[in-house]
């Protein structure tokens, strides 16, 4: 039986994908896996700095924000395996940077997104 929560976050990161792309970000790369971690999205943003992208989505907010849902052993992962897509990637950058986008559902039927820059602190 297939996983609602897996849904939602493939979901969720489709739209924040397109989002970002629409604010002039290029994602370079969905789902990217290495032995460190996963990071969700590797994008571009418009200044030319590598940002890898965590996508937290919660049906609502009771139980906490997406942004409180990150805790620092998950930061440390996402962080070093942004720094093992830096190290592996020939694409010019002005920096790197690790961003959370939080996705709840709007009243309307949509997404309410909230993108929190620099969350691991670089």
């Amino acid at each position: 039986m297939p996983d609602p929560r897996h849904d939602l976050g493939l979901r969720a990161e489709t739209a924040v994908a397109a989002w970002l792309e629409r604010d002039g970000w290029i994602v370079l790369e969905h789902r990217w896996r290495v032995a460190e971690g996963e990071l969700d999205l590797v994008c571009l943003d418009p200044h030319g700095v590598l940002v890898g992208v965590e996508v937290r989505a919660r049906r609502t907010e009771r139980s906490g924000s997406p942004l409180e849902s990150v805790d620092p052993a998950h930061l440390r992962r996402l962080r070093a395996a942004l720094g093992r897509c830096a190290t592996q990637s020939s694409q010019p950058r002005a920096g790197i940077r690790l961003d959370l986008v939080g996705v709840v559902p709007d009243v309307d039927g949509g997404w309410r997104l909230t993108r929190h820059p620099g969350v691991d602190g670089w």
